[in-house]
């Protein structure tokens, strides 16, 4: 059973459907004690860290996630969820963040290194790079292109947590993990063949089955 953890910031219809178009049938709570009978937790997210941050707090999530998490139990961020993970972001001042993994998150700055302008935010298609391709959450693909949506981006000096990159001046964590928390920058409910198959590759223990979709475009 997959519970979506509801904290009034996210895209909650768009996953829920996603989920349903693999077999699966969420539900979508904010209350501790029905997400606890959950197998697997997904947190969704639109907004910025600091509201994110505060609504969790109001509903007794925070708390509960972290220790979700020190269980070992599947948790996948989203967007704005994946950000969430990490220990503090400097979005509307500095705010601590769940602390599941190590790193910080900061806005792209607009500028190259070049002197030029860029798009902030970072909107649209962009391609993956993998960098630990034995990884759960890539079992069955080849690098493709996804969909982002969002003006800041993850830092962590700690390369073992990272799984997936994609290029948008730096270098942007799109898919990062430890142990069983689980984080795509980028939307998988709205990134074709390659987002549904990680969802799936997170919702199931059997994963893709050796299928390799080779996706070179959107």
């Amino acid at each position: 059973m997959i519970g979506i953890v509801d904290y009034g910031m996210g895209n909650l219809h768009s996953v829920t459907k996603a989920l349903e178009r693999i077999g699966h049938t969420p539900f979508v709570s904010e209350d501790p004690a029905e997400l606890k009978k959950a197998e697997r937790l997904i947190l969704p997210g639109v907004g910025s860290f600091r509201d994110g941050m505060e609504e969790l707090s109001k509903r007794g999530l925070t708390a509960f996630l972290q220790e979700w998490a020190a269980n070992e139990r599947p948790l996948l961020g989203i967007c704005l969820g994946m950000q969430l993970l990490f220990e503090q972001s400097e979005e509307n001042g500095e705010t601590e963040g769940l602390s599941l993994l190590p790193g910080r998150v900061i806005r792209f700055s607009g500028i190259t290194s070049d002197g030029e302008r860029y798009k902030v935010p970072h909107m649209g298609w962009n391609k993956l790079r993998f960098h630990q391709e034995g990884h759960e959450i890539l079992k069955g693909l080849a690098p493709g292109h996804v969909y982002f949506v969002h003006s800041y981006v993850v830092q962590s000096e700690d390369e073992s947590v990272l799984i997936a990159s994609a290029e948008y001046d730096v270098q942007v964590p799109a898919v990062v993990a430890k142990g069983s928390v689980w984080g795509t920058q980028f939307h998988p409910e709205k990134s074709s063949t390659l987002g549904m198959q990680m969802l799936r590759n997170f919702t199931s223990d059997v994963g893709s089955e050796g299928r390799v979709y080779n996706l070179s475009g959107n």
